[in-house]
């Protein structure tokens, strides 16, 4: 079966740098697009970016827009979120998602698969 499992998440100050990454397994990687979202406490999941077969990335975060890099490497079955100029909202728990589609969205209803999530904290 499909399995997502993130890591990489840690406490950064703020201005820091953090990859986090998610190994897939279960499906044949190269053919899906990927996404991140993300969840602060007592808030809605939030669509963070999405990577899509060919590499193309999209984010639907303005705040995150410049600072935040999406790349997958399909020899590791590996999606990452790169994660740079980091601030105190961008705590959250981090996961990454794939509905098994080719073209990436935006709503997290989309999305069958999730990882179980990894925490991110960033401290002022």
């Amino acid at each position: 079966q499909v399995q997502l499992v993130e890591s990489g998440g840690g406490l950064v100050q703020a201005g820091g740098s953090l990859r986090i990454s998610c190994a897939a397994s279960g499906l044949t990687f190269s053919r899906y697009a990927m996404a991140w979202f993300r969840q602060a406490q007592g808030k809605e999941r939030e669509f963070v970016g999405a990577i899509d077969r060919a590499g193309d990335t999209t984010s639907n975060v303005d705040s995150v827009k410049g600072r935040f890099t999406i790349s997958r490497d399909n020899s590791k079955n590996t999606v990452y979120l790169q994660m740079n100029s980091l601030k105190p909202e961008d705590t959250g728990v981090y996961y990454c998602a794939t509905g098994l589609r080719e073209v990436a969205a935006r709503l997290w209803e989309e999305y069958e698969y999730w990882g179980q999530g990894t925490q991110v904290t960033v401290s002022s």
